[in-house]
């Protein structure tokens, strides 16, 4: 495991300015990555509970573990954006700002005076990006938008599961998650493209377009065959073999032998040659018209064996297959912990937090776990102070409730 560096060598995005005004998941992730690789995060927080992530899932010591993956590399002003000193601390910070990111309904910048027509006045090179259920425009603009309703819209969720049950939901908030990546993907378009304009844009990422992207044949196949695919189970429709197959031991082994050399690796390891000679069975297409022979066959064999006997002739045979890994399972693998995707946080109380670890990794200027997730309002006095506020100027914005945290 590794530990939290506070070296400051130069990251790839040293020096870039980001305003994060998001809550929870999709603009906060899209912010810590630039984070991750340098990038000066400001969040933005309302005084008192801060951001809603910090009380969600599992909490130590009242904050959720969350917290630390979310907002760690980050410095966090607290502000009551209903008043009008606040939104003016916000033009403030947007106007020596390289990026703001934010995830509210769409209009609800707009009405506190915070629009892009008002920032990008202000700051012509500032990148906005505005993440939202639907989008800034369309007829469903002003709905309100979580990730599992982008999931469903985005078509996902239509696709998971066991064929003629409900459909089930993925684990994590991937359609947040999902738009978080494609926001960051256009954030440093934006950023190259204005080294040639000097101007900066606005970003638009709707939760379920960024689902809808990653749909891969979904649109394409409806349109030239009217083909509506539906739940599979753990097979992938179209591509054969693949699949989860049972153990002797109870567990599962996934199997993807849907390579034609891979293919007939597979079946010259279960001992089945007639398979692996058959010349219907020579192109994914073929083997597709008969994946239930397959799957019975592979079963047959993953049967009478452990997951860890059916995985280790399978890598000795270079087939590629895995097993569902547990977040227990992770955390003992050696390979996680040799390439540091587990790294380790000091808490506050001495004991110890595992995190995950910074991807992507680049070899000359890998991303850094530099600063642990702020507590609320933590750097308000030092930002307000470097944007020109005196000391007696915050000490009564702090009085009014306009601001919040930093020194008391």
């Amino acid at each position: 495991m590794t530990t939290l560096s506070t070296s400051a060598s130069t990251l790839p995005l040293a020096g870039l300015k980001v305003l994060e005004m998001g809550q929870l998941i999709a603009g906060p992730f899209a912010a810590k990555t630039l984070a991750d690789f340098g990038a000066e995060v400001i969040k933005v927080e309302p005084p008192g509970a801060g951001d809603p992530l910090r009380k969600w899932r599992l909490l130590k010591d009242g904050t959720s573990v969350w917290w630390q993956v979310q907002s760690r590399n980050k410095r966090s002003v607290a502000l009551d954006l209903k008043a009008p000193d606040a939104q003016e601390i916000v033009r403030k910070l947007a106007g020596e700002a390289d990026v703001l990111i934010e995830n509210f309904r769409p209009g609800a910048l707009e009405g506190w005076g915070l629009g892009p027509d008002v920032l990008l006045e202000l700051n012509p090179r500032l990148i906005m990006l505005r993440v939202s259920g639907y989008g800034q425009t369309g007829p469903y603009r002003d709905r309100p938008g979580f990730g599992v309703v982008a999931e469903a819209m985005g078509g996902l969720r239509h696709l998971t599961g066991e064929p003629g049950r409900v459909p089930v939901r993925v684990g994590i908030s991937l359609g947040d998650t999902l738009a978080a990546l494609h926001g960051v993907i256009g954030i440093l378009i934006a950023l190259q493209e204005r080294q040639r304009s000097g101007r900066g844009q606005v970003i638009d990422v709707a939760l379920y377009e960024a689902v809808f992207n990653c749909m891969e044949s979904l649109l394409p196949e409806y349109s030239a065959f009217g083909a509506i695919r539906g739940a599979a189970g753990s097979a992938l429709p179209g591509i054969a073999p693949t699949n989860a197959y049972l153990c002797e031991d109870g567990g599962y082994a996934l199997i993807a032998g849907n390579g034609d050399s891979i293919f007939k690796r597979l079946m010259a390891l279960i001992d089945r040659p007639d398979l692996s000679a058959d010349p219907q069975l020579a192109d994914n297409a073929g083997r597709v018209a008969r994946v239930a022979e397959l799957d019975a066959a592979i079963g047959a064999w993953t049967a009478k064996r452990s997951v860890a006997e059916v995985l280790s002739a399978l890598d000795a045979a270079s087939v590629p297959a895995g097993k569902i890994y547990t977040v227990a399972d992770i955390a003992a693998d050696p390979h996680y912990q040799a390439r540091g995707m587990l790294e380790s946080l000091d808490m506050d109380d001495g004991s110890e937090l595992a995190v995950p670890g910074i991807v992507p990794k680049l070899s000359r200027t890998p991303g850094k776990h530099r600063r642990a997730a702020p507590g609320i309002g933590q750097d308000t006095d030092a930002v307000l102070a470097e944007i020109g506020l005196t000391t007696q100027q915050i000490a009564e914005l702090k009085r009014r409730g306009v601001v919040a945290g930093g020194k008391p």
